[in-house]
């Protein structure tokens, strides 16, 4: 909640007052101003200047809160999230950095009451997500400065936009509860909340679920972005340097059918120049030139989706456009990433004349960021935060030696300290960008933080891609619509689109995953057991043959109806 006296100074501590008609949200960090009453029955929100009585038929529950997330209108009633825990991570730029420990909803649905059946049933449906969405991780805010935007940004603000509320200077694509925001800034009741991943990196994503967001929509909008901008404070000097990564511009999509690697399907091919044109056209509106790199492999499923990536490039390189594809598991296989150095003589030219902001002790700039490497594979996870951590280790380095910390050949590698805060940040980076999309730490991430591949790094990834295709099968689905929910990109109403599929009889209604699984299993595990006793009885050969038999039917069943067990209805209406 923004001061009425103040364009930036914004309530760090408040009490929420739980009344039976209303919710009170009073400031209570040594500020004195006004404070806000929700209605419970229609969620319409006024400033009041002093709280209501209290008696014994009307004691309110009282509960610290550090923020206010947004309002959000379902059906027949609005619901307000707020930040009820939270927990100092570091600085940037002098000001402190907040990660969400616990987000709480509270709704303001009374009017529900009086509602047909069938709205009461898709309130619960509706209020259902936002129960998952209380659980979202890696959420950073700050009270003091604009998260969203870059150093260089920040710094190239004029001075009647650095006088604007935070929420007006922030970037809308970074600013994920920008649609919640929008009833509390109609009424004037400003509220700030804006994420990154803060310690020396800030990330800004634009992120849905893996699986279930792919590609890029119409206007060339990626469904997975992220801007990664890696800073450094010395001896009174700033330098930044910032890095993207996306999904692969074009109009494309994995169905989830139960299979590890769903078959990419690419859709309106004929669209896929303009498509990509869009989207590389904003970037460049944004960070001047780019160099586009393609990591992903040449031949399959991922090489057809990179010829036709390639292709669509030819149409719009330019001089300050470039396509570079590196097959990153051609050549660096699964151990040997220390190769990546080919890759970094290849476009050092780009890195060299495009190079990153330098800052003195006065602020001024010195040296400024032309622009940008974009970088992708299929997740935009592993192989690009790998890469994207060697190419920000050399341009640390080019940084060092501008500022003549380092000699002409000096190194990070040279100073054991200085080396492990760098693994150590990039991989911890990796692993949040990677659990917010695929709901696993990052692969590979034992090389970004020890140097090199490990056993014990290598089984922490089979783990991770066995946890990611059980998440991205059963439940990123439900948590893909409550990101949709919290961001408007779906209305609700009730209607034909939203009316829950009829009961289904006979296997279907109690078909699960977990039940398919125990079945698969239990039939190799026997089939392995008879396999063991082959040797004293030939019989056991027969018996091996059907347990198989059945287990690998079963199997093809479960994939050939994998919608059975990992899809559900759609609740939602496209939003316009």
């Amino acid at each position: 909640m923004e001061k009425a006296d103040s364009g930036q100074k914004l309530y760090t501590r408040m009490r929420l007052w739980e009344f039976p008609d209303q919710y009170v949200i009073e400031p209570t960090d040594g500020s004195q101003g006004s404070s806000l009453a929700i209605s419970r029955v229609d969620g319409s929100m006024q400033l009041i200047e002093k709280l209501p009585d209290s008696s014994s038929v009307r004691v309110p529950k009282i509960r610290t809160i550090f923020g206010v997330v947004g309002m959000l209108k379902l059906l027949a009633g609005s619901y307000l999230m707020v930040i009820t825990d939270r927990e100092q991570v570091g600085s940037y730029l002098g000001h402190s950095i907040f990660k969400v420990s616990s987000l709480k909803v509270f709704p303001c649905d009374h009017s529900l009451k009086n509602s047909p059946a069938e709205q009461k049933k898709m309130e619960t449906e509706f209020s259902g997500l936002l129960n998952i969405a209380e659980k979202t991780p890696g959420l950073y805010f700050s009270y003091e400065t604009n998260l969203t935007l870059s150093t260089q940004r920040l710094h190239d603000l004029g001075d009647e936009s650095k006088l604007l509320p935070l929420w007006r200077q922030a970037e809308p694509r970074f600013l994920w509860n920008n649609y919640m925001m929008e009833g509390m800034i109609d009424n004037k009741n400003y509220i700030h909340a804006k994420f990154g991943n803060v310690e020396v990196i800030i990330s800004y994503a634009v992120r849905g679920t893996r699986m279930w967001r792919r590609g890029a929509d119409s206007d060339g909008y990626v469904a997975n972005f992220v801007e990664t901008e890696q800073i450094m404070h010395l001896n009174g000097f700033t330098s930044s340097f910032v890095q993207v990564r996306g999904s692969i511009p074009l109009l494309w999509d994995q169905i989830v059918d139960l299979t590890y690697k769903p078959k990419f399907e690419i859709v309106r091919l004929e669209e896929s120049p303009r498509v990509a044109e869009r989207h590389f056209l904003d970037l460049r509106k944004k960070y001047g030139a780019v160099l586009a790199v393609d990591l992903v492999n040449t031949h399959g499923g991922e090489g057809r989706l990179s010829e036709k990536f390639a292709n669509a490039m030819q149409h719009i390189v330019s001089d300050d456009l470039r396509y570079w594809h590196f097959d990153f598991h051609h050549i660096c296989g699964h151990v040997h990433f220390e190769r990546l150095s080919i890759l970094y003589e290849q476009i050092v030219d780009f890195l060299d004349r495009n190079g990153y902001l330098l800052l003195n002790e006065k602020g001024e700039k010195m040296k400024e960021q032309l622009g940008v490497v974009r970088t992708n594979c299929i997740d935009c996870l592993d192989r690009t935060n790998v890469t994207q951590s060697m190419i920000a280790r050399n341009m640390l380095e080019c940084q060092l030696r501008r500022l003549g910390i380092f000699a002409a050949e000096e190194t990070i590698s040279s100073h054991h300290n200085l080396d492990e805060c760098f693994r150590v940040l990039w991989a911890n980076h990796g692993d949040d960008v990677s659990i917010q999309y695929s709901g696993t730490p990052a692969l590979k991430g034992d090389f970004v933080r020890c140097g090199q591949r490990t056993m014990p790094g290598i089984a922490k990834d089979g783990v991770s891609a066995l946890l990611r295709y059980y998440y991205n099968n059963f439940c990123d689905g439900t948590k893909q619509d409550a990101i949709d929910l919290l961001q408007g990109h779906y209305i609700v109403s009730v209607s034909r689109d939203m009316t829950p599929s009829s009961q289904k009889g006979g296997l279907e209604a109690v078909a699960s995953f977990p039940l398919a699984l125990f079945f698969v299993l239990t039939g190799f595990f026997f089939a392995t057991l008879s396999l063991r006793q082959v040797r004293y009885d030939l019989r056991h050969l027969f018996f091996s043959s059907i347990w198989a038999g059945l287990s690998i039917a079963l199997a093809a069943f479960v994939r050939a109806n994998g919608r059975i067990f990992c899809n559900r209805p759609r609740l939602h209406k496209p939003r316009s």
